[in-house]
């Protein structure tokens, strides 16, 4: 069976069905990254202060404190599932859009490898490795952009005619 191209040739309710999810999703995607905004400044810094706390930052305008064992696994532990059920499912409907091969296997498996960095990362960077708060911003920015790219491809070929 071939399924390069077959989100062409779905059914209308398919169709709806899909780019309802995918715009929903895409809006707790992005609120999340708010989110991240606000709590992190969103740069390297700004990760590691969040996650290690403030304490010796008399001048802080807010004090933070190192996040507690159990307050790291929740984050990681529940990112990672989410994330994995999230880009199983834009990876599944990426798979049946009409695309070159070589970035069809990158959208699909790339996601993958940034969240266990991203989210590996930040308990690796919570135990002192502090430089792990360069590959979380790093692959933060590559999963986001490959789940715009994703989102923007997918919707895009909604709309398209046969």
């Amino acid at each position: 069976m071939q399924l390069n191209g077959l989100i062409l040739n779905l059914p209308k309710e398919i169709k709806l069905l899909i780019g309802a999810f995918i715009i929903v999703l895409s809006i707790g995607f992005y609120t999340g990254l708010l989110f991240v905004g606000e709590t992190s400044s969103a740069n390297p810094n700004g990760i590691e202060e969040q996650y290690l706390g403030n304490e010796d930052d008399e001048n802080a305008k807010v004090m933070r404190f190192k996040k507690s064992d159990q307050e790291m696994l929740t984050l990681v532990h529940n990112h990672i599932l989410s994330m994995a059920i999230i880009f199983f499912l834009v990876g599944a409907i990426i798979s049946i859009t009409k695309l070159n091969k070589k970035l069809k296997l990158f959208l699909i498996v790339e996601p993958f490898i940034s969240v266990i960095l991203t989210f590996g990362g930040l308990y690796l960077l919570w135990t002192g490795v502090l430089w792990m708060k360069y590959i979380v911003m790093f692959s933060g920015i590559l999963m986001t952009l490959t789940f715009a790219a994703s989102t923007f491809i997918i919707l895009k070929q909604l709309v398209q005619k046969t």
